[in-house]
């Protein structure tokens, strides 16, 4: 007959087992519950990276490279030098066109004050020469009707000595003022002549001003083109010193001091670790879930232990297919469907500065709290 204990022992045996399969059911359950709701409210993604703004620092001009002054790492800021081309060739130059623009200068204020002297001179003298060609020509005006009543005179005398009334005597008299006052005016129009000459002369002389004057603008044409040129190579000797563009770290340098440059040759990369960003590519099932400002935490490989908050800043346009520089062409007809990617960009505050552009991470991004 079998002891009371045996049944005892199966049915707390089987219970026992009930319990563990009702345990693993509910935890079982649990979990799906939570992937469920975690599939609703998360969208989650592996294909992430840190981003920044890496700017290549390139030289505008060819030379010899006199200095290096950085290393990858080092932290620099706005305007600070990061190398020199070798710059004695450039100095030089300028120096030669600073002259070539001091001889132009000093060639203008001379001719400037050579043209203040003629046109002074030729204005006094024109005054002169206008002065005396009047008197002339009042002096000749004047003798015009002396000379017509000396030969009406001579006239009357010579038919008066015809008819003997007068003596021979007067005759003489009549004739030797006539040719007196014709001596006379022809002496004043010889006078008036010359000082018609010498007028015209002073005006040739004052026509100098305008050959002057046009001189003088071929030297301001030519001073403006040495200035140009000046600029020009002021511009090439401040390219010399290549300065940073931004507040940032060196991250790679690609040249050493004493190398020869070509001009837009990359010398270095730099970025501001305080502007970077996370680019997760994210399926296109996925994407109309997605809403600018939704809140992400992100996992970065590097600190596994710590976590980093963002948000969404903006969501792509296009597939990144759209850009790949291979396209993929179906000319066979076969076609497999594959899911698209959109870029998606998340803002992160990198104040400690842990966080390096081309980090993989991993994102969570909430789309339940809106």
């Amino acid at each position: 007959m079998p002891t009371p204990s045996a049944p005892r022992h199966g049915g707390t045996g089987a219970w026992v087992q009930r319990l563990i399969i009702m345990l693993l059911v509910a935890a079982g359950s649990w979990y799906a519950v939570q992937e469920v709701r975690e599939r609703m409210v998360f969208v989650d993604e592996t294909d992430a990276r840190i981003v920044g703004e890496l700017v290549t620092v390139s030289s505008r001009v060819a030379g010899w490279l006199s200095e290096m002054g950085v290393r990858a790492g080092d932290t620099v800021t706005v305007g600070q030098v990061l190398a020199q081309v070798d710059a004695r060739e450039s100095q030089l130059l300028v120096r030669e066109l600073n002259a070539r623009a001091e001889g132009a200068d000093a060639e203008r204020r001379r001719m400037l004050a050579e043209r203040d002297l003629i046109d002074q001179q030729t204005k006094s003298r024109l005054e002169t020469q206008q002065s005396t060609a009047s008197a002339a020509q009042e002096t000749l005006a004047a003798l015009v009707p002396q000379l017509e009543l000396a030969h009406a005179e001579l006239r009357r005398s010579e038919s008066l000595f015809e008819k003997r009334v007068i003596a021979k005597q007067q005759l003489d008299q009549a004739r030797a003022d006539a040719r007196r006052i014709a001596s006379e005016h022809r002496a004043a129009a010889a006078e008036h002549q010359e000082a018609i000459a010498r007028l015209q002369e002073a005006r040739a002389d004052q026509s100098r001003l305008k050959v002057i004057d046009e001189e003088l603008q071929m030297l301001t044409h030519r001073r403006d083109e040495l200035m140009a040129k000046l600029a020009q190579q002021q511009l090439d000797l401040e390219d010399r010193v290549i300065r940073s563009p931004v507040d940032g770290v060196v991250d790679k340098t690609f040249v050493e001091t004493g190398e020869f440059v070509r001009q837009g040759q990359r010398l270095l990369v730099v970025h501001d670790p305080g502007k970077i960003w996370v680019e997760v590519n994210v399926k296109e099932t996925q994407i109309a879930r997605l809403r600018t400002g939704d809140a992400v935490r992100v996992t970065v490989d590097a600190y596994p232990d710590a976590q980093f908050s963002g948000v969404v800043d903006s969501i792509g346009t296009s597939t990144t297919a759209t850009y790949a520089l291979l396209p993929n062409p179906n000319p066979s007809g076969n076609f497999t469907k594959i899911t698209q990617r959109l870029p998606v960009r998340v803002s992160l505050n990198n104040a400690d500065r842990r966080l390096h552009p081309g980090m993989m991470v991993e994102v969570r991004i909430d789309v339940g709290e809106r």
